[in-house]
């Protein structure tokens, strides 16, 4: 298997991270490294919390847009559904009457203006090399929803308002953005492992301490954990429940949709670079595919030549009828047309419930802000849940 030294370099070294982040304790060879990321995680934490105390004291001042912002993050690095959620959002939103922008760093990607405009809502106007995997994929899968990327997004968010008439932003994967003021605070977390092995980066997969919840407002509880444990750290917070439900499987070169029923008894060799792979094969599983072969990539791993080959092979000698992969994996394959037009793609779309309830709480908090908000539109001092309905 020759995918690239470096890549194999970087997959083996993830690959051993997530399995050290599984458990609290490690042995031999393993437990060594596992102490070196504890002692690297005491500086990591120590800035976090310094940082923390800076916003939380008003010493490091929040900016604020002229719209109300909703930002949708996580507490651990890894795959828990931000993306799906902020298309959710968005269409939400647009179907309600508002108009939505969506604000990304653009993760990976080439483009470095201070603000980048992906879609204006009309069109999509860059590739996912200069906007990174994610903005593309939800500017498809949000049509007439602007996308802008930008790592200021005090700047992306005027733009929006300014130029593309934005009346409510959304800031995809922003929980630990603290730089710019949001209305709404959206945390997802995973049912069956909400906060990882509890250890904060690099020695686990926490971005920040758990008792960062206290600045959350909604929290969605995503996966398919067969219990849901409730949470100290969020006892107080409206909580949904988050399912990412199978819409079907897209034909990469023409772009037809077949139902997911297509999948039941066939032979699929699979494979994906996204942040929770095995979540993906687990999917395939579950809609009645006999997953034959499967590779896993790292998070927005950039494809070449190399890896096609060797997913060719390994979908040949597998005995696959179909090859199968994300549509965020379909958004980084462009460059290989021949490739992708041998591939089907599984459409996920993300399902809140219960559905009315977490509406009427988004929707009633925007009342509230546009309502009470100075001229134009300038969002009220947070306090507490007021205005809450």
């Amino acid at each position: 298997m020759t995918c690239g030294n470096r890549g194999m370099t970087l997959q083996s070294f993830e690959e051993r991270l997530k399995e050290i982040w599984k458990d609290e304790r490690t042995t031999g060879v393993s437990g060594a490294f596992a102490t070196a990321l504890r002692l690297l995680s005491l500086p990591y934490g120590a800035v976090v919390a310094a940082r923390n105390r800076l916003y939380d004291g008003g010493l490091l001042k929040q900016q604020k847009l002229p719209r109300p912002v909703i930002g949708v993050g996580n507490l651990t690095v890894g795959g828990t559904g931000k993306t799906p959620t902020v298309i959710f959002l968005a269409n939400l939103l647009k179907r309600k009457g508002r108009r939505p922008a969506v604000l990304s760093r653009g993760y990976r990607g080439g483009a470095n203006a201070p603000v980048n405009v992906v879609s204006d809502g009309n069109r999509i106007l860059m590739g996912w090399k200069e906007a990174g995997d994610e903005p593309i994929l939800i500017a498809r899968a949000a049509p007439g929803i602007p996308v802008l990327t930008g790592s200021r997004r005090l700047l992306t968010g005027r733009a929006a308002v300014e130029t593309l008439g934005a009346d409510v932003l959304i800031l995809d994967d922003g929980f630990q953005h603290r730089a710019l003021f949001r209305d709404i605070d959206i945390v997802l977390l995973d049912d069956a492992r909400p906060f990882g092995n509890g250890f904060l980066l690099p020695r686990g997969p926490l971005r920040e301490p758990t008792d960062s919840l206290g600045r959350a407002d909604i929290l969605i509880r995503t996966g398919g954990a067969e219990k849901e444990e409730p949470l100290r750290e969020a006892a107080s917070l409206p909580s949904f429940r988050a399912i990412h439900k199978p819409q079907g499987i897209v034909a990469g070169g023409t772009q037809r949709i077949e139902t997911v029923a297509a999948l039941a008894g066939e032979k699929v060799f699979a494979f994906a670079g996204i942040g929770s792979p095995e979540a993906f094969r687990r999917s395939l599983t579950e809609l009645g595919a006999a997953v034959v072969g499967f590779r896993a990539f790292p998070d927005h791993h950039p494809y070449v030549p190399s890896d096609i080959e060797l997913l060719r092979r390994l979908a040949a000698e597998s005995g696959a009828a179909r090859i199968v992969t994300t549509e965020k994996d379909g958004v980084r394959l462009a460059d290989f047309p021949d490739f992708l037009a041998e591939l089907f793609l599984l459409r996920i779309a993300m399902e809140i419930t219960p559905d009315e309830p977490f509406a009427g709480l988004i929707f009633s908090r925007l009342k509230y802000l546009y309502e009470n908000a100075p001229s134009p539109c300038i969002p009220p001092p947070r306090g507490g849940r007021e205005g809450w309905g």
